[in-house]
């Protein structure tokens, strides 16, 4: 008995390692902000798309696509333009490292940090309703961040070379998006 456990366990492990880990790890796909936005849009449902839209994480992208964001790439010793360093687009763009195969139609990197950055990748979830049933919502992928300050430091902190000074209560306020009771 205790050899077929030792052998399924190995077995277990053998074919854990053989499977890339991205695929375990991201079974739902991007959608984008024109599949978000369909819902998200009306003031009943708080403006979501508009607030992203007029956001910093909206134009994040295209700040990589500056002479500036390659000089600061190639000061760092990257060998390849802001815009293609996986160093720069982990923090600038959202879906840049997924499998094609998980992106949808109307999905666009060029979108930068979009809802499925924060919120996970939304084919799962994406569904009237699926999304009026937040614990099926939750199952299906959709991520709401209990400590949204650490969350939001993963990218903004003295790792990234063009660092400010990150006041989260005053940038939270900027992109709050909350649904209105009533």
């Amino acid at each position: 008995m205790l050899k077929k456990v030792t052998l399924v366990l190995t077995f277990v492990g053998l074919v854990s390692l053989i499977i890339p880990t991205n695929l375990l790890a991201q079974p739902y796909g991007y959608e984008g902000t024109q599949v978000c936005g369909m819902c998200h849009k009306t003031e009943k449902a708080g403006q979501q798309l508009k607030i992203w839209q007029e956001s910093k994480h909206a134009q994040a992208y295209k700040t990589l696509l500056t002479p500036e964001a390659d000089k600061i790439a190639a000061e760092k010793g990257f060998k390849t333009k802001a815009a293609e360093t996986k160093e720069c687009l982990k923090c600038h763009a959202s879906g840049y490292d997924v499998d094609k195969s998980l992106i949808g139609a109307k999905f666009k990197v060029e979108d930068g940090v979009q809802c499925e950055t924060c919120h996970g990748a939304g084919s799962g979830y994406k569904t009237m309703s699926v999304m009026k049933n937040k614990d099926e919502a939750f199952k299906k992928g959709l991520v709401i961040h209990e400590d949204k300050e650490k969350f939001c430091k993963t990218c903004h902190n003295p790792e990234s070379p063009s660092y400010k000074e990150f006041k989260f209560d005053e940038m939270w306020k900027k992109i709050e998006h909350k649904i209105p009771k009533g």
